[in-house]
């Protein structure tokens, strides 16, 4: 009899719960969004389930809020994006849980899902847009914000895109860093030509609902 080559029945990252640090920063917001430096470049733990890296992710803290700051290169379509469709879009996808629950199942009201994407508004689809969306099964959601109060910043390359945002502090319910230093925390770079890149594990799991799936950051000086 011949033996067979066993195969992974789970993703690799599924028997881990990752944590990382993420540093405050000064962050001043310019015409081209945020310059974050090489010691906010985040890890993506998918590639232990060979998802492609076709992104540079840094983010950073401070008492204002979180900005991010990511670079997709390899890319040879546009993006797709739809401000109609945000669920579907491609960009930059985070959950953020201010309270770090790791043993829930469903979203509570300190928990976030917002989405930068380089382009979706507008007549002609090409603003970027920024949202807070809603996540299915919560038991409660977070404090209504403006249309406005997201900060972002968007520019095209020949192989990508480079984007810049900020989430204010009064855009993230309970955030308060000196009495909950540690945040539950995850991201997707969504691409419909490239696929994702995740903190950790990939869709197939319910990643978007679930905050048990997600990893901590420790927000850190």
């Amino acid at each position: 009899m011949s033996e067979t080559k066993p195969s992974s029945l789970i993703d690799p990252s599924f028997l881990f719960r990752f944590e990382i640090r993420l540093y405050r920063q000064e962050m001043p917001w310019t015409s081209k969004g945020l310059s974050l430096p090489e010691s906010c470049r985040l890890p993506s733990f998918g590639v232990l389930s060979e998802q492609a890296a076709y992104a540079d992710v840094r983010m950073a803290w401070n008492e204002t809020g979180i900005g991010v700051q990511v670079s997709v290169a390899r890319k040879r379509q546009l993006p797709w994006c739809r401000d109609s469709r945000l669920d579907d879009s491609d960009g930059f996808h985070l959950w953020v849980d201010t309270r770090s629950s790791p043993g829930i199942h469903r979203a509570t009201q300190f928990c976030h899902r917002f989405l930068w994407m380089p382009a979706g508004g507008g007549p002609q689809r090409e603003h970027p847009v920024a949202a807070l969306i809603p996540i299915n099964r919560a038991r409660a959601n977070p404090k209504p914000i403006r249309a406005d109060s997201l900060k972002i910043a968007a520019a095209p390359r020949h192989d990508g895109y480079q984007l810049s945002g900020f989430a204010p502090a009064s855009c993230l319910t309970g955030f308060d860093p000196s009495d909950q230093p540690r945040i539950g925390f995850y991201y997707a770079v969504v691409d419909r030509e490239l696929g994702w890149q995740t903190f950790s594990l990939g869709p197939e799991y319910p990643v978007i609902e679930d905050p048990s799936l997600w990893g901590e950051a420790v927000l850190s000086d």
